[in-house]
């Protein structure tokens, strides 16, 4: 493999200091976990991975206003300046979701230089895929917090795409909660397009990403929801990715992909209510891959996101992803033997810190998970969905 084909993954260490207090649901364990899983395999060394530098103030400003980055500054500090604990609620900074906590700029900051680093390294063909598993935070704006997300790295990488090289960029969003962020970064911008599958907004936060938003004015058409109905199991769930991801990027042909890989629509995960198994972490980046190399010349780039049962979820979906980005051989085992044990050394080493007890195989047993008593009608509705989502594509 030449240096201009291969996959890079980055990680600054400050990234695993974005945490906002003990029992917080966002827990970069899950990172730690998912590295120690690759290392396990030999599909990782921890030599291979890059540390991208912190983002600069300018590079921040891509998507946030100067007044919000200060506060979140001031806010980071051991003893925040009283003008600004005042003012948390302007920020979204006050609650329990995402409230201040000391380092916060820094971490965050750590986590945008590196999905900054990580399409720069594809675009300047560096490597062909490049993957940042601390980043995905979607849902932060540009003067407030929100969703766990301080600054939205996503959309700074993206607008940062644009600035430095001029590239259509397909942004695909795979997280269970939809990416009200990044949507509405681009929202009038035609030369990005976002696309999220997600748990439909009536009941699930942020309460968007219905199919009805689709851009506007020179964005018309070019912003793509595909919003599913709670306990959305495995083949419904892919059939709607499938069916619209594949007409989004024909339509649109991108130059590069950046996807953002929440893996919270597992039925194991406490903060959504799908049904979907481990099989559409295995499928979707696969798809993904093939868009890539379809539409822009392989050019690839994957973050992580939401996922919050860190000890049975995300360290396996996660990984599935890398194995796909590398093509590594376990990645076809698996689609012939799904249910290859986990190493026992990972199992042994993690199980002492879980409060439950952590699946054996890398894919899900799901014969005897019980069937959705609505199926039908769930499935239904999301095809009505799809057939709009095509019909809305421009």
């Amino acid at each position: 493999m030449t240096d201009s084909h291969k996959s890079l993954f980055f990680l600054h260490d400050d990234a695993l200091r974005y945490h906002f207090y003990a029992d917080h649901p966002f827990d970069q364990r899950r990172i730690e976990m998912t590295q120690d899983l690759l290392f396990q395999i030999g599909a990782l060394y921890p030599t291979e991975q890059v540390q991208a530098a912190c983002a600069s103030l300018e590079a921040l400003q891509l998507n946030h206003r100067e007044d919000y980055i200060t506060a979140v500054k001031e806010l980071s500090q051991t003893i925040p300046d009283p003008d600004y604990l005042v003012r948390t609620a302007q920020y979204g900074l006050d609650h329990e979701d995402t409230p201040y906590f000391e380092g916060m700029h820094e971490a965050a900051s750590a986590i945008v230089g590196g999905s900054i680093a990580a399409c720069e390294a594809v675009m300047e063909g560096k490597a062909l895929h490049a993957l940042h598993m601390a980043g995905g935070l979607h849902h932060a704006f540009p003067d407030k917090a929100a969703g766990f997300c301080v600054y939205n790295d996503a959309s700074i990488a993206i607008a940062s795409i644009r600035k430095k090289y001029g590239a259509r960029v397909l942004y695909i969003d795979t997280d269970v909660h939809h990416g009200d962020g990044v949507q509405w970064s681009f929202y009038t911008d035609p030369e990005v397009m976002t696309y999220s599958i997600h748990e439909t907004g009536k009941y699930l936060f942020p309460g968007t990403g219905f199919v009805q938003e689709r851009g506007e004015g020179e964005g018309f058409g070019i912003c793509v929801n595909v919003p599913l109905e709670p306990y959305t199991e495995d083949d419904s769930w892919l059939s709607s990715f499938r069916d619209t991801i594949g007409r989004a990027a024909a339509s649109f042909k991108p130059d590069i992909i950046v996807s953002q890989h929440g893996c919270d629509a597992h039925a194991l995960d406490p903060l959504s209510h799908m049904h979907c198994s481990m099989r559409i972490y295995q499928e979707m980046p696969a798809i993904i891959h093939q868009l890539a190399h379809t539409y822009c010349n392989g050019r690839w780039v994957a973050l992580g996101g939401g996922g919050y049962d860190i000890w049975r979820v995300v360290p396996r979906a996660w990984s599935l992803l890398w194995l796909e980005m590398i093509q590594h051989p376990l990645a076809a085992q698996l689609r012939a033997e799904p249910l290859t044990p986990l190493p026992a050394a990972w199992l042994h080493k993690w199980q002492h810190n879980s409060p439950t007890p952590l699946p054996t195989t890398w894919l899900d047993d799901t014969s005897d998970w019980t069937p959705m008593p609505r199926r039908e009608l769930i499935e239904k509705q999301n095809s009505h969905i799809v057939t709009l989502a095509q019909e809305y594509i421009r």
